[in-house]
């Protein structure tokens, strides 16, 4: 007698194929990219606000992945935290972090900025280094924002203390995210198209 042929259920093939369920698996995904980004942080003794490798993964997650499931991922990625799991930056959880913490503008901005780089991206923005630039440029510029309004009226810091603390000093930081995220995109976008063939 043969031995049962050793293959995977049927239901699990055709899920497998299922877009809808890839989309899943890569929202996932990259809900995981943001939070390990997240723990590549360098504590400021002068401000609240570390430095991390957040923004630029949450502007390369919605370049790359579209509008509609970068920001699946950044709130799939808030939601993570709120509930517990320790994916903010050094290991910071709780819902506390997300409504009421000195990060939470920053946190907050995500599934926009996300969104708004993911729209950009289908607009064609990401097909040349200048708008590819001006895209990341945008993208901060509003990471900034929420992080400087929430700091300066939340956290009661006032506007210029509130630019001094959450924003001067990650100006360069900034730029160097952008100059690397420009640098990245392209080879990023070829392997996932690579990838999207081969499949």
């Amino acid at each position: 007698m043969s031995e049962p042929t050793r293959t995977l259920p049927s239901w699990i093939i055709a899920t497998a194929g299922n877009t809808r369920f890839r989309d899943f698996l890569i929202v996932i995904s990259a809900s995981i990219v943001i939070a390990v980004a997240a723990q590549v942080a360098v504590p400021l003794p002068f401000t609240p606000v570390p430095m991390t490798l957040q923004p630029m993964a949450i502007l390369l997650v919605g370049a790359l992945l579209g509008s509609t499931r970068g920001f699946a991922a950044a709130a799939l990625y808030l939601f993570e935290g709120a509930i517990g799991l320790p994916v903010f930056a050094n290991g910071k959880a709780g819902l506390f972090w997300l409504v009421a913490g000195p990060t939470a503008g920053y946190l907050l901005s995500y599934p926009i900025v996300a969104w708004v780089t993911g729209r950009l991206s289908e607009k064609g923005w990401s097909g040349s280094p200048l708008r590819t630039v001006a895209m990341m440029t945008i993208g901060l510029a509003i990471i900034h924002l929420f992080g400087w309004s929430w700091l300066a009226s939340m956290m009661g810091l006032g506007p210029k203390q509130a630019f001094l603390a959450g924003t001067a000093p990650f100006i360069t930081g900034d730029l160097v995210k952008i100059a690397l995220a420009a640098v990245l995109l392209p080879s990023l976008q070829k392997y996932l198209d690579f990838r999207r063939r081969k499949d």
